[in-house]
């Protein structure tokens, strides 16, 4: 699979899992420490379902709000509280239950779990996996409830919390391999990245689904994320004739962010071409998304977005859409063969206002990528191919 990052990093991961196969895990119990409130997605229907089908044990222990088994995965409620600096102080309190599931790996999700993961290892003996899912750092520059002289210093924190995982824990995890290049060479953990890719069964063939909308963009609603670059490109396109039908969903920051892109919406006078939704159930995405003819991703250029992959792009493509992206470092070598979608400038919503016009005005050359999309994703850009990463990497670990 040609994926991203430098050779040398690929071979590092490589060897580290390499000779591994001997190991059985029928049988071997993995407990998770995920902070979500609600579903994990990453933990629950890329690692976790996929696991169980290989008679993996899976266990989830966080603030989901659900106690009990659900599709086969175990699932411990852990209550959260609200304040944030409460929060990383009593992390360890997941130390208890997670030693209550006897648990061959403990596999932790959290920048803020990994002291709890400390004492796993350390106190305890256990195997731990530190899997970082985004660049955790770079996001300490977009905290609003972080004052902006303090953002920096929490970004080092994090870095150097992350620093010691790689350093003390059995494996280090990240969803990209940016994340992991500054931590590829920290201690004798086992690395691997291990992409967010779309997971087919949530992802079926949609073919001939009725078309509502021109566009789409799922994912979170914000200045980062291009939200108002998003609105900008269709209010010139309606300027210039071409009224454009665009359904964006996903998660706000807070109340007022959410409060301020309609505001936006109504000071353009597109209320009649934009549908405002909400978060929707994974279960939801692919018919959701199958909606639109094209699906968007306009992030803008900032550091968490110079490492981070958006799996976005990938669930679009899984729907047999082309997408237009933002060129920035990580996608960019996805779309090296000009068949897959179109890249714009980022923060730029006359670039991503032409491309869109661009594709629209070519109604066959939007099916023929969206098949080509959809066939990458069968072949090549899906979670069962990742997955087979991901057990090689525990039967390195449990080897160990």
């Amino acid at each position: 699979m040609k994926f991203l990052g430098k050779r040398r990093l690929l071979n590092l991961i490589s060897s580290s899992i390499a000779s591994t196969r001997e190991v059985d895990l029928r049988g071997v119990k993995i407990c998770h420490l995920s902070p979500v409130q609600g579903r994990d997605e990453r933990v629950f229907r890329r690692e976790a379902l996929p696991a169980s089908e290989f008679g993996i044990r899976e266990t989830i222990i966080g603030p989901h709000g659900e106690r009990g088994r659900i599709e086969g995965i175990e699932f411990v409620p852990l209550a959260q509280k609200r304040n944030r600096a409460l929060r990383i102080l009593l992390a360890s309190k997941g130390v208890v239950p997670a030693l209550r599931q006897r648990a061959d790996i403990y596999h932790v999700h959290s920048p803020e779990h990994i002291v709890t993961g400390l004492i796993l290892k350390f106190l305890f003996r256990k195997r731990v996996i530190y899997d970082s899912r985004e660049d955790f750092p770079a996001m300490m520059l977009n905290k609003t409830y972080l004052p902006s002289r303090l953002r920096r210093w929490a970004k080092n924190l994090v870095f150097q919390a992350e620093r010691s995982a790689a350093l003390c824990f059995d494996g280090f995890v990240t969803a990209d391999p940016g994340s992991l290049r500054p931590h590829a060479k920290s201690g004798s953990s086992k690395k691997l990245v291990f992409y967010n890719l779309p997971n087919l069964r949530f992802f079926p063939d949609l073919d001939g689904q009725t078309k509502r909308f021109d566009l789409v963009y799922r994912g979170g609603l914000s200045e980062r994320a291009g939200t108002f670059v998003l609105l900008d490109a269709v209010h010139l396109l309606m300027t210039e004739g071409l009224p454009v039908r665009l359904l964006i969903f996903g998660y706000t920051d807070t109340g007022t962010v959410r409060h301020k892109i309609k505001e936006h919406i109504r000071m353009l006078q597109i209320e009649d071409l934009v549908t405002l939704g909400g978060v929707i159930p994974h279960t939801q995405m692919a018919a959701t998304l199958a909606q639109a003819r094209v699906a968007v991703c306009p992030l803008r250029r900032i550091p968490k977005f110079l490492n981070n992959l958006p799996v976005k792009v990938f669930e679009s493509w899984a729907c047999g859409l082309p997408v237009i992206a933002t060129d920035l470092p990580p996608i960019r070598p996805f779309f090296s063969r000009s068949q897959e979608g179109l890249l714009v400038r980022p923060g730029d919503p006359r670039s991503l206002a032409r491309a869109i016009r661009t594709l629209l005005d070519r109604p066959d050359e939007i099916e023929r990528i969206g098949k080509e999309a959809r066939q990458m994703t069968l072949t090549r850009y899906n979670n069962g191919r990742e997955f087979r990463k991901l057990l090689s990497f525990y039967r390195s670990v449990l080897a160990t």
